[in-house]
């Protein structure tokens, strides 16, 4: 009655994931466990979908956000706050494996469905919850979102010219961290149950995954008692920087130790009087005039366009790369031949391309094999699975307990 999409063979197949997230954070982290064979059931209210599913950009055939983040899932409508619709999730959760959830800090222990009262029936299950701040401190019941995490981190102030204002990196960049994160700790805590049998809980932050993200930088300060400022382009290394060229794209480089580098660029770009400049000759005289030397790369780059150069140049063993925005991202060969952008042929919005698995295992790759869920789209079907009759089902949706109003 319910087709199921085959995955056999995938890693994570057989693995048993219950969903309360809303958003991105802990949201991602269950749709990478789905991309690898985890059946991921998202858990959402009668009257509270996830707010995600309301992300709309003009012109798109599909929620490009929600479809990122809740591929290859299967959606059922309980109301937590309803005695039998929790007593539903918990019948769910004594065959579940991983239990993910990502509201404020106190939500679900009010609703009677904190680790404790899901251990009492489930003592193996993983508990990973994406928080904020951590669940310890004088501000572990503090909202935060993305940028708040990005700002509180400290990868806001290091980004941007020393003379602007701090910079937040792209919408979700603390997110999606916090969300990694948090799957790593889930299969972390899955391999401990499989040689102990014990189950425990798991956590990841917004906060936790920026300071994860900067670990040498930060920990640079904690040794040195430094904090670093942030440099213009004309301060920073001239061989670790970026250069416009002539169609107005940029390039970058990262040519350090540039003594290594520094003859066979000058040679490759047709500046012998560049490699002999008293002024540029060694690594220290480089960083004393690099002003100077970032306006001569300025010239230089500015002759070629960009792939020019890049062709080039890497041609001849440098490295450099093109600075890309998403549409040459989206078609630069590396990605499509390494399939980070997938083809799938979407139900209800024909053939799509879309980021698939950053990580693939030769034997068994990650895949998008179903579109993220309609609003309760598998609450019958998940049910069933679960032991329930179509009676109690009834039953159920006549009490409000399930179901959308």
């Amino acid at each position: 009655m319910f087709p199921e999409v085959p995955h056999t063979g995938l890693p994570l197949s057989g693995l048993k994931v219950i969903d309360c997230t809303i958003w991105q954070q802990g949201t991602y982290a269950s749709a990478m466990l789905a991309d690898f064979g985890a059946d991921v059931i998202k858990v959402e209210g009668p009257d509270s979908p996830d707010p995600g599913r309301g992300v709309t950009v003009a012109g798109g055939p599909l929620n490009h956000y929600f479809e990122s983040h809740n591929r290859n899932k299967r959606s059922i409508v309980l109301d937590l706050k309803h005695p039998e619709g929790r007593e539903a999730l918990l019948r769910l959760i004594e065959t579940a494996d991983v239990f993910v959830q990502n509201m404020r800090q106190g939500v679900m222990e009010k609703l009677c469905l904190g680790y404790e009262d899901l251990k009492a029936r489930n003592p193996g299950i993983i508990y990973a919850t994406a928080s904020g701040y951590g669940s310890k401190g004088p501000h572990r019941k503090w909202p935060a979102m993305d940028i708040l995490g990005q700002a509180r981190g400290g990868t806001m102030m290091m980004q941007g010219p020393p003379e602007g204002p701090p910079f937040p990196a792209f919408a979700g960049m603390a997110d999606h961290v916090g969300a990694m994160a948090l799957s790593y700790g889930i299969l972390l805590a899955l391999w401990h149950r499989a040689r102990t049998g014990e189950g425990q809980q798991v956590e990841a932050s917004l906060l936790g995954g920026q300071v994860m993200l900067q670990s040498f930088n930060i920990t640079g300060t904690l040794f040195t008692g430094q904090v670093p400022a942030r440099r213009s382009r004309e301060e920073a290394d001239p061989m670790w920087n970026v250069y416009r060229c002539r169609d107005g794209r940029w390039i970058a480089v990262s040519m350090i130790p540039g003594d290594r580098w520094w003859a066979l660029f000058c040679e490759a770009t047709g500046r012998p009087d560049v490699r002999d400049d008293p002024r540029f000759c060694g690594f220290t005289e480089r960083l004393q005039n690099r002003q100077e030397l970032v306006r001569v790369f300025d010239e230089i780059f500015s002759s070629r366009d960009q792939w020019d150069w890049v062709s080039h140049l890497c041609e001849r063993g440098l490295p450099v790369a093109p600075v890309q925005d998403y549409g040459q991202v989206v078609e630069d060969p590396q990605v499509i031949a390494n399939g980070y952008v997938a083809s799938f042929d979407h139900p209800r919005g024909g053939p799509v391309r879309m980021v698939g698995p950053a990580v693939q295992l030769e034997g068994s790759p990650g895949s998008i094999r179903r579109p993220a869920p309609e609003y309760g789209e598998h609450t019958e079907q998940v049910l069933l699975e679960a032991g329930f009759s179509w009676h109690d089902i009834e039953a159920l949706k006549a009490a409000g307990a399930i179901g959308p109003r």
